[in-house]
């Protein structure tokens, strides 16, 4: 892994990937059912709303905030950086948490990095939800949905970052700012894309 400033982002260093990483070792041999080592690559619905939180700091600014499916935990440092009181970013993966870890204190912000999946549970006890790229499968968008529902009715307030992808639930997505990010798997000379953060919202009968 590498230091280096995220493109788009570069109040922030992470510990990123390249080809020289051997990353496939820490799941195997990228078989059939593995996951990918998603937390060490960049993200565009991460990287969006890192941009905007950073860019419009009132929007964490004394809240406790959730990252939720955080990967390299780009937009729960974000929060702390722009004022957060505090900042839980999970993940399923424990690699992920580990190096959830690793970049906080590398940008020398507290972060409590949380292994599990917590759409299976009960609101938890937040300001804010920030939610970047969990919407790629059609089960886990479902899931999720449902889940920040819950949240919504507990009068938790929600961003979502994403580049458009497939099982957005765009009935409850108010979008809210668009920047241009590289995404997953997109080197730096890739062309950056145009993502949108949105507010969740219920949706309309």
């Amino acid at each position: 892994m590498v230091i280096a400033p995220a493109p788009s982002v570069p109040e922030i260093n992470l510990y990123t990937a390249h080809p020289g990483s051997g990353l496939w070792r820490l799941v195997g041999r990228g078989e059939a059912g593995e996951e990918p080592p998603y937390w060490a690559y960049r993200w565009a619905g991460g990287m969006v709303l890192a941009r905007y939180i950073l860019d419009h700091p009132e929007t964490v600014s004394g809240k406790r905030v959730l990252d939720l499916g955080a990967g390299s935990g780009i937009v729960g440092i974000a929060a702390m950086k722009a004022g957060a009181t505090s900042v839980v970013a999970a993940d399923i993966d424990e690699n992920a948490v580990i190096a959830i870890g690793l970049n906080a204190a590398l940008n020398h912000v507290p972060v409590e990095a949380m292994l599990g999946d917590l759409t299976i549970g009960p609101p938890p006890a937040v300001d804010l939800i920030a939610v970047g790229d969990l919407f790629y499968e059609p089960s886990l968008a479902l899931r999720v949905t449902a889940f920040l529902r819950q949240c919504l009715a507990a009068r938790i307030q929600i961003l979502v970052g994403d580049p458009g992808r497939a099982f957005l639930p765009h009935a409850h997505l108010l979008p809210v700012a668009e920047y241009p990010v590289s995404d997953f798997g997109e080197g730096d000379a890739i062309e950056r894309k145009p993502s949108v953060v949105f507010s969740f919202i219920e949706a309309e009968e």
